[in-house]
């Protein structure tokens, strides 16, 4: 009794805690910030019943000054040699710039590097900004960067309302206030229904949304978004999409997004940036870029044929020649009455080029509307729909006729999508102005075609047929 009296008497008895030194106030004792490994300060909370932590001293409340909702600019040199990554990238303040290429590109690895989650030793020469700041060595809780991956990654033991108060709370933010800030975020999302229930009991949308305001709430500076939408249903992903659309325009943020779908780019990007191989090698805004695209994957991503090689022959047009009006063709004054005219800009700028794609023997012939010279990159771009398709070889001399090999049909929207592959001429076969290539390096185009044409043609894997494209149908760009 007398070791209890001495420990706990003071305390009990309404004086000052012999152990914090510290006073009562209200008759409950007000603890201090207790600190986390990484030097972060954190709420110790009177967890006695009826206790409201929003009297905690008012330096432990918010520790950590919020970004007030201002964007910053990101600036990111991201070198990663075990995974072949050597990214050098600007956004400016507010700006969304979507992020694609296939598989293994290092897409996420960029993200990784923006984020902090990689090891120093992975990343020698990574440097990361975010405005003025330079957060290379900052811990990831201390770059004011929100990161949405594919998977919520919520809390299963939490509430929802607290899952979204999460980031608030480890920032030293008192609980009732945190609530208040999560029940509000819920709400820009349309989650707040949502509030009570476990994170265990929602559906995928829904604990993506929950995600999505525990990712805004604590008002970042930067979001990164890493496929959010992969995982989900088709409905669902458009509805995600149209609260991450309204959640940007509301509250412009600076955002870092990768993604494989169309729609993403085009609803919620100002700007496109392709990696191939851990490179950037096109870097565009949205509508450039998938009108003019320059790559691989983002012609695909277009839906366009793409063929990259170099320029071998560029003809110059022919000065026009035109009648005088009033003079009958044919008639004998007609002759003399033809005059030479300069063709205006746009008509000089038209020019028909041929160009040889990289790796093959394979010639493409469109009409250019840069100026190019012999030598130069660049890419042929023409639409599937542009494509014919033949199972004999086409008469008279197409100036694009390409023998193929089918390797795959696929719906596509109201028709299908003939994928072929260019192959060279069987043995003894007439040239017909087709040229040879062989291997996976050979150009692999793709004609849209209705139901009725591809059962009549009979195309299945396997099958050889003619591809062609009017020159007038295919662009050339400099690359």
């Amino acid at each position: 009794m007398l070791i209890t009296a001495a420990v706990h008497g003071p305390r009990v008895l309404g004086g000052p805690d012999a152990r914090t030194a510290r006073p009562r106030r209200g008759g409950r004792v007000a603890r201090g910030p207790g600190t986390l490994p990484d030097g972060d300060r954190l709420v110790q909370e009177d967890v006695s019943p009826g206790a409201d932590d929003d009297r905690v001293t008012a330096a432990a409340a918010d520790p950590t000054p919020r970004a007030g909702g201002a964007p910053a600019a990101l600036a990111v040199r991201a070198v990663v040699p075990d995974r072949g990554l050597d990214v050098d990238l600007a956004l400016a303040p507010g700006e969304v710039v979507a992020v694609l290429g296939e598989n293994g590109a290092g897409k996420s690895t960029l993200v990784q590097v923006v984020a902090g989650l990689l090891p120093p030793g992975d990343a020698p020469g990574a440097r990361v900004a975010v405005g003025d700041d330079d957060v290379t060595r900052a811990a990831p809780r201390r770059r004011r960067v929100a990161w949405l991956s594919q998977r919520p990654l919520l809390f299963a033991n939490l509430s929802v309302e607290d899952n979204v108060a999460f980031g608030l709370r480890a920032r030293g933010v008192p609980r009732s206030r945190a609530r208040r800030e999560a029940r509000a975020a819920l709400g820009h999302v349309g989650a707040a229904h949502l509030a009570t229930r476990r994170a265990t009991d929602l559906s995928g949308g829904q604990a993506q949304r929950v995600a999505i305001a525990r990712a805004l709430v604590t008002d970042p500076r930067v979001l990164l978004l890493d496929e959010p939408l992969a995982s989900l249903d088709v409905g669902v992903a458009q509805h995600v999409r149209s609260v991450l659309h309204h959640a940007q325009r509301e509250h412009p943020r600076t955002t870092l997004l990768v993604t494989h779908d169309l729609l993403d780019v085009l609803l919620l990007a100002d700007r496109v940036v392709v990696l191939d191989d851990g490179r950037v090698v096109e870097d565009g805004p949205v509508d450039q870029v998938l009108t003019r695209p320059r790559s691989r994957f983002a012609a695909r991503l277009a839906g366009v044929n793409l063929l990259a090689g170099s320029v071998v022959h560029v003809a110059v047009p022919e000065p026009v020649t035109v009648g005088s009006l009033g003079t009958a063709p044919g008639s004998a004054g007609a002759d003399a009455a033809l005059v030479r005219t300069e063709a205006g800009p746009e008509e000089a700028a038209a020019r028909e080029a041929t160009l040889a794609v990289d790796g093959t023997e394979v010639r493409v012939r469109g009409t250019a509307g840069d100026p190019l010279a012999v030598g130069d990159g660049a890419v042929a771009v023409f639409e599937p729909r542009a494509v014919a398709v033949h199972r004999a070889t086409p008469e008279g001399s197409p100036r694009n006729a390409y023998r193929v090999v089918v390797t795959s049909v696929e719906p596509h929207g109201p028709l299908l999508r003939v994928w072929g592959r260019v192959a060279g001429e069987d043995p003894g076969a007439p040239a017909a102005g087709a040229p040879a290539a062989v291997g996976h390096d050979a150009p692999h185009l793709a004609a849209d075609l209705t139901p009725r044409a591809v059962a009549e043609l009979r195309l299945t894997p396997g099958e050889r047929a003619w591809f062609v494209i009017k020159a007038a149908e295919v662009r050339i760009h400099p690359h």
